[in-house]
């Protein structure tokens, strides 16, 4: 196995090394500034760009209930979660307004991974990626004025425009590359997992090493929010699924797809439209951490599942 293969195998165990050394080593990131998060990103989804084709998005008009289906959980589910435990849990302005940056973003990159992992349906889970990160430039800042506009200003407009930048923007240039220069697009795939999990990681270490002892001071709050946020999210974009009519496989995408957001954008919002509040970047960060790990128990349940029923 290469470095490059092995590193994108291991996002799980590079993502906890990499917040624990943050965590209580922060001198090892805090020299970048957190303004490095925007670009880093921005190298993710250009990554993302690459590996779309117009053929991804086929089942979108093959199969537009699922799809339906998909980002009526993504844009209604995990905003409400977000918004019923910023209610629930003694929860900062700060923290509240992470967690609700969380819920309103789209689904994550890694959740395609994740997907083909738990033998799920990959052609949804790209095709919800796809169109729930190019409804995000709208949809996200409108949620997020809806349920934290009453206590406090809410920039739409700036925030349209820095999902553009950082999220379609890059996914354009990226696709547009990889229809025009196929043959460099074909050396470089094979390294994306690997760039993917350094940016990622990246952008976890330098959220969690500036704001180290603030996270000391409160993680089990965040910790329990964050859990629960994600963990219930799996579970109802499972049951949702399932109550719809749609298959294993589908059921499968769904709930990864609802449960796995890209945290990454929220820890970006955070950072360029609440500097004002610096632990609203905190649960994006802790997401990332998170996710991945969950993700991972959720495929080997999902890949279980798939191998006692092969078919429904």
């Amino acid at each position: 196995m290469t470095i490059a293969a092995w590193i994108a195998a291991h996002i799980t165990i590079i993502v906890i090394a990499v917040t624990a050394i943050a965590l209580y080593f922060p001198a090892s990131f805090t020299w970048i500034n957190t303004s490095a998060i925007t670009p880093m990103l921005g190298i993710v989804m250009f990554g993302m760009g690459l590996t779309l084709n117009p053929s991804d998005f086929k089942p979108v008009l093959q199969n537009p209930k699922s799809i339906i289906i998909g980002e009526l959980a993504q844009f209604i589910i995990m905003p409400f979660l977000a918004w019923l435990l910023c209610r629930l849990l003694p929860l900062s302005q700060g923290l509240a307004i992470g967690i609700i940056l969380v819920g309103c973003c789209p689904g994550g990159t890694a959740s395609n991974v994740i997907c083909y992992l738990a033998k799920g349906d990959i052609a949804l889970s790209v095709a919800m990626t796809g169109v729930s990160t190019l409804l995000a430039p709208v949809v996200t800042p409108a949620l997020v004025w809806l349920l934290a506009g009453e206590s406090i200003d809410i920039d739409i407009t700036g925030m349209f425009l820095s999902i553009v930048q950082v999220v379609i923007l890059p996914i354009v240039l990226g696709f547009g590359f990889n229809h025009y220069f196929k043959r460099a697009t074909m050396l470089i795939t094979p390294l994306l997992p690997m760039f993917s999990t350094l940016a990622i990681t990246s952008i976890i270490g330098i959220i969690i090493a500036h704001n180290s002892r603030s996270i000391t001071s409160c993680s089990l709050i965040v910790g329990i929010a964050v859990i629960l946020h994600n963990v219930l999210g799996l579970i109802l974009g499972y049951s949702l699924a399932a109550l719809t009519g749609s298959d294993r496989r589908k059921r499968s995408a769904i709930a990864i797809e609802v449960g796995m957001q890209n945290s990454g954008l929220a820890t970006s919002l955070a950072a360029t439209h609440f500097a004002m509040f610096p632990m609203a970047a905190v649960p994006g960060a802790i997401f990332s951490v998170w996710h991945n790990f969950s993700g991972s128990i959720a495929a080997q349940i999902f890949r279980k599942q798939a191998s006692e029923k092969p078919k429904d």
